[in-house]
């Protein structure tokens, strides 16, 4: 009897592990498939309890915000499933189409886009109001990728190759400053420096980008009187509770509420409009207050296996000589996983406030569709390393 419990405990942890090392026979990533559906999942239960007291006074039905949100998810699932049929090839063939695209909607966006809140970051299709810096962090990606692969040696060998990508990314966010969104260019900036380095810049060069973009950062910092507010009031909240430093002072009330275990689903306080943007950018205080520690720590997982899942997909298209879909395996990881890290530094008070969701949890449309197509983007280069992988071994010769 111990024999055979020992052998199917054997069994399931073996299965267990290839399930993990994506090793399980299967077309596609189960495991990554697993951890999106988790998130998604996830964030549709917490924007629908965050959003109903908004939404409740705003139009005057609780679950408005909740059917959106649904409704993005769907529209999200539609166009990624599209983008699973299109070959990575094509993305690196049409890369500075793409680039030009997202020039041009940043470019539109200054010139006919709607104000909101002080920032002029949508350009309105009738019911539909696209933020022109979401996909721009997908058509960066897919160029940095695409010009390591093309400029390899160049990067390496040239400090011309070097300051290429990031003469483009300063166009980018001389663009994205204008709205003004620093916190893209932010995230843009981190893809670009995390890319460069896994592509073998030389670690002087890294080092100095790494300074140059930190004093850019103070420099846009102390030169704008708004950013210097948020700055200030980072630094002590509580001397600015009830001007700049009340959405932080509320958020982190939020998480003192919630102590280890939570509240109870729904059991929010600060989501009754004491909280601004509790469903969007601060829905991951909503989450400490209702689930406690043991939520965001649950979340936070997910989000962190997601972001060394990617990097794992992109680290074997590397390893099976496709450079191309390991670089932008990569680029798409790293947006994943620093947008997280400053979306719960800013909710937690570890950094200034920032207008940046949280992947695949917050409610908005462009962002979350964007993210699916990025996914979506990561499974087919999963998908494409495996299938080289079984044509390696077809092709092997028999002995």
């Amino acid at each position: 009897m111990m024999q055979w419990l020992q052998q199917g405990f054997s069994s399931q942890t073996h299965s267990f592990s290839l399930w993990w090392q994506g090793d399980d026979g299967a077309s596609y990533d189960r495991f990554y498939l697993t951890l999106l559906s988790l998130l998604v999942c996830i964030g549709v239960v917490m924007v629908s309890s965050a959003s109903m007291p908004v939404a409740e006074r705003l139009v005057g039905n609780p679950l408005y915000y909740a059917m959106r949100h649904l409704a993005y998810v769907s529209v999200g699932i539609m166009v990624g499933y599209q983008v699973l049929r299109i070959p990575i090839q094509w993305w690196h063939d049409t890369n500075l189409v793409w680039l030009g695209v997202g020039l041009l909607m940043l470019i539109a966006v200054l010139l006919v886009g709607r104000e909101v809140k002080g920032s002029t970051r949508w350009i309105a299709l009738g019911p539909i109001n696209i933020q022109a810096a979401e996909p721009a962090k997908l058509f960066f990606c897919i160029y940095i990728g695409s010009y390591l692969v093309r400029r390899h040696d160049e990067v390496r060998d040239n400090i011309k190759g070097f300051l290429k990508p990031m003469a483009i990314m300063v166009i980018f966010a001389s663009l994205l400053l204008q709205q003004p969104d620093l916190g893209t260019v932010i995230v843009l900036f981190a893809i670009a420096v995390a890319l460069l380095f896994l592509a073998g810049a030389k670690l002087w060069q890294f080092i100095g980008l790494l300074i140059a973009g930190l004093i850019c950062i103070l420099t846009l910092a102390f030169t704008s009187e708004y950013r210097w507010r948020r700055v200030t009031s980072f630094l002590d909240p509580w001397q600015h509770k009830f001007g700049d430093g009340y959405q932080l002072t509320q958020s982190l009330m939020a998480f003192g509420r919630g102590g280890l275990e939570g509240q109870g689903l729904g059991n929010s306080v600060q989501k009754l409009e004491y909280l601004p943007e509790a469903h969007t950018d601060f829905i991951v205080a909503v989450i400490a207050e209702e689930t406690g520690l043991i939520g965001v720590t649950v979340v936070m997982a997910l989000l962190f296996m997601l972001f060394i899942r990617g990097l794992m997909i992109g680290k074997k298209a590397i390893q099976k000589g496709l450079s191309y879909h390991g670089f932008l395996a990569y680029a798409i990881a790293t947006w994943f996983g620093f947008q997280t890290f400053v979306n719960l530094g800013v909710a937690s008070g570890v950094l200034p406030t920032k207008g940046l969701t949280l992947p695949f949890i917050s409610y908005g449309g462009s962002s979350l569709i964007i993210m699916f197509i990025a996914a979506a983007i990561v499974l087919r280069i999963d998908f494409e390393v495996r299938l080289k992988g079984k044509q390696a071994i077809k092709a092997r010769p028999a002995r």
